[in-house]
């Protein structure tokens, strides 16, 4: 399902997760919740993700809400830069939901299709105990289904 909204979002979202941790807790430091290598796992994945796209990938880990998808599109809209060039990558673990928010023009190049594969990718990590893990296979997927932006292609 897609429907339109500020930026032109796109759902891309499922709610079906499993729980993947037991500790998180509101307001925690991350340093708290994540080790400083699976914060360096998640930066470098983010960063790499970003870069090898041209697209401006974010995480969100945390309390959506009851309406998470509203949540979800008001964090992409307020994550700085240009939102139509940028993928949001929302996880509740405790509400056992995922939200992926992309922006009109990281939308060509990352359908709902992929999107929902990614988030069936995660999900199973995620259900496996792996969150951090999960995140990373998820933003690769998205990476390569979004391949690299024109400017940087070769000709063959």
């Amino acid at each position: 399902m897609t429907r339109a909204l500020e930026a032109e979002s796109h759902d891309t979202a499922t709610t079906h997760t499993a729980p993947a941790r037991t500790d998180e807790a509101e307001g925690a430091p991350l340093d708290d919740i994540f080790s400083f290598q699976e914060l360096a796992r998640l930066d470098e994945a983010l960063t790499m993700s970003s870069r090898e796209t041209g697209l401006r990938f974010t995480l969100y880990i945390g309390d959506l809400g009851e309406r998470s998808r509203a949540q979800a599109e008001e964090l992409h809209a307020r994550s700085g830069g240009n939102p139509t060039d940028s993928v949001l990558i929302a996880v509740s673990p405790g509400q056992k939901v995922v939200e992926v928010v992309t922006g009109a023009g990281a939308s060509r190049r990352l359908p709902d299709r992929a999107c929902a594969l990614a988030v069936l990718s995660m999900t199973t990590s995620f259900a496996a105990g792996d969150l951090v893990g999960g995140i990373v296979n998820g933003l690769r997927q998205l990476s390569d289904q979004a391949g690299h932006p024109a400017a940087l292609r070769h000709p063959h």
